[in-house]
């Protein structure tokens, strides 16, 4: 299966002055998450190197649901979803501690040569991770 999820507890300095999670620190949270997933599936940053591919995301959309606040314990879960020919479409929700819904958001990443910084195919031992997902 290739759902993956971490667990993170809000910190003080991810804080605005509104008193919840700033915005932009989701973006943040969804990169911690789509890592984590990397690894988790033995493609860390050297094996896809290795492999001839690295990842940029291209596009990123994130709707957000609910507030979350310092010391929350929040769950990212992350799944690749389709995969085309030199791009994949990640898709990731984060949960609160009771289950709400806090965020999603959609990933369009492209896989660039990491010598060129041009597209090239998404690899197969990638490819095959993609399908339904949550």
């Amino acid at each position: 299966m290739n759902i993956t999820q971490m667990e993170i507890t809000v910190r003080c300095t991810e804080i605005d002055v509104n008193g919840h999670v700033n915005n932009a620190k989701y973006l943040e949270y969804y990169e911690w998450g789509r890592e984590d997933w990397f690894e988790q599936h033995g493609l860390d940053y050297h094996t896809l190197k290795d492999l001839g591919a690295v990842t940029v995301v291209a596009r990123a959309e994130v709707d957000y649901h609910q507030a979350a606040r310092q010391n929350d314990r929040l769950t990212i879960t992350t799944w690749l979803e389709q995969v085309g020919r030199t791009s994949m479409r990640m898709r990731q929700r984060i949960t609160g501690q009771f289950g709400a819904l806090v965020s999603e958001a959609l990933f369009v990443i492209v896989t660039v040569s990491p010598d060129t910084a041009r597209p090239v195919p998404v690899p197969e031992r990638l490819r095959a991770l993609a399908g339904p997902g949550c």
